[in-house]
């Protein structure tokens, strides 16, 4: 199956399928993929593309340059805070800034959540901050053996945003992420995989690869089956037992019911590999 572009509308993010994976790469090397404007709307494309291409059954997020994403763009926040009035913004301002955040963080970090295929960051470098944050959004996370994971917010005198609060609170628990959060230690890929804020580490050399070795690997499963485990598994979070027994019970039926079901079953009794269609 041949490689093929999707169009983001910007060169700040970019995106083709490689079978059925669908890879989403930050394009900014020059700042360390540092978030910009265009790569929101890049997000709301690619992501509304992928959602309903049935082709596409992993999403691989990652960055180009060696880095994953170093967050907020730092130094164009002091460029515009220099060029800038005082910051005493009149309430009308600062409500338009937090809804223009409020819809962004939606866009990326909660569609990545929420989006009924697994999505896979391959980290390849630092992921700071906000790229933290979002890299935390995705089901898994695959690190080289130089990425480093560092939240970042508190060093430039900020709170945090993209969800990176939520995620890593669920991952290594209050304490933890409070104390990540206040001091902010560089993690190396090794402690982030000891904390299960990575679940794999990879060598440097050949990293991209064996990444998308991997999300070839997981597209290989039954896709529908995996939905319903990213769904059954993220309503876990937030929801008592009986609500999820009840949840589980119709993700089972549904899935035992689909041609790929079929194929498995067929496959075990015929000592061979099973072929997924997703139906």
């Amino acid at each position: 199956m041949a490689q093929r572009d999707i169009d983001t509308g910007t060169q700040d993010l970019l995106a083709h399928v490689d079978g059925n994976v669908a890879a989403i790469v930050f394009n900014r090397p020059e700042r360390r993929n540092a978030l910009s404007s265009g790569m929101y709307e890049g997000f709301r494309r690619v992501l509304a593309a992928v959602a309903t291409d049935p082709e596409v059954r992993v999403v691989m997020l990652t960055g180009s340059g060696g880095a994953f994403c170093a967050g907020g763009d730092v130094k164009g926040m002091h460029e515009s805070n220099e060029a800038a009035q005082p910051r005493d913004a009149k309430p009308s301002s600062a409500e338009a800034h937090i809804d223009n955040l409020r819809q962004n963080q939606r866009d990326v970090s909660l569609a990545l959540y929420n989006l009924q295929k697994p999505v896979v960051a391959a980290i390849p470098g630092a992921a700071a901050g906000a790229g933290m944050s979002i890299a935390l959004s995705a089901d898994i996370r695959i690190a080289a053996e130089r990425a480093l994971i560092v939240t970042a917010f508190s060093g430039v005198g900020a709170s945090g945003d993209f969800g990176g609060s939520w995620f890593l609170t669920q991952l290594v628990g209050h304490a933890k992420a409070k104390e990540l959060y206040f001091m902010s230690p560089r993690l190396d890929a090794r402690e982030a995989l000891a904390l299960g804020i990575v679940n794999q580490v990879l060598p440097d050399e050949g990293f991209e690869a064996a990444a998308l070795a991997y999300c070839h690997e997981l597209a290989a499963r039954p896709p529908v089956a995996l939905r319903y485990i990213k769904e059954n598994i993220n309503r876990a979070l937030g929801t008592d037992l009986a609500t999820c027994l009840d949840a589980e019970a119709h993700a089972m039926i549904t899935t035992m019911s689909t041609e790929d079901h079929r194929e498995a079953a067929a496959a075990f009794v015929e000592k061979r590999e099973a072929v997924f269609r997703g139906r």
